[in-house]
């Protein structure tokens, strides 16, 4: 029920939680329609009326439409760190863990991917200096290198995977796995889901078994 929704948690304000609880209906409400109809035509009064709020309380949390589609997309983005880390803890084995990383991340943007082509296709061309790009978005891709770099000492220890620069590697991996979600994401990959991670994987390990 709303009023449990709404009820102080965790040491949170009252007002605390009825933001949060906003904030999530709006951002899951612009999440749809810019998937369905793209950055520049869906306006905030769609916005509003998918979340079923005044088109002032969508400007009361953000000041523009840009600010919602970047807040949706961090919270997207958020979302796939967070299965990432959970997945990393779940598996044993340091190749079941690179191969988890590269297919959750993939898979992910191919599940969303009207939502993030956005990004590439319709926002990109407007968003030339980096200065544009919230600084969370690159913290965060940092954070994943770093866990995979983790799971790649981990390999070294175990003898699963011959010496080699972890932080290099790390970032390495994650690049070519961004440039495969890129190509999907703009049309570029017609191939099978399973065939591009099946691809990155075999590149992958190939370059750093033991």
């Amino acid at each position: 029920m709303y009023f449990q929704v709404i009820m102080p948690v965790l040491g949170k304000t009252r007002k605390d939680v009825i933001k949060e609880f906003r904030t999530a209906e709006l951002l899951e409400a612009a999440r749809r329609l810019f998937a369905e109809k793209g950055f520049h035509a869906t306006t905030v009064d769609d916005i509003a009326a998918a979340a079923g709020v005044a088109k002032g309380t969508v400007y009361l949390y953000y000041k523009s439409k840009q600010d919602v589609y970047w807040a949706a997309l961090e919270r997207g983005i958020t979302e796939l760190h967070n299965e990432i880390q959970s997945r990393l803890k779940a598996e044993e084995a340091p190749e079941e863990k690179v191969r988890a990383f590269i297919s959750i991340k993939i898979r992910y943007f191919e599940m969303n991917r009207d939502f993030f082509r956005i990004y590439f296709s319709e926002l990109g061309s407007g968003l030339s200096h980096p200065s544009q790009m919230p600084p969370q978005f690159e913290q965060m891709y940092l954070k994943q290198a770093h866990m995979l770099e983790g799971v790649l000492q981990q390999g070294i220890e175990s003898r699963t995977i011959r010496e080699i620069r972890t932080d290099t590697a790390a970032v390495a991996i994650s690049d070519l796995t961004r440039g495969i979600i890129v190509q999907r994401l703009l049309g570029w990959s017609t191939k099978d889901v399973e065939a591009d991670i099946g691809f990155v994987m075999d590149f992958v390990w190939r370059g750093i078994a033991a």
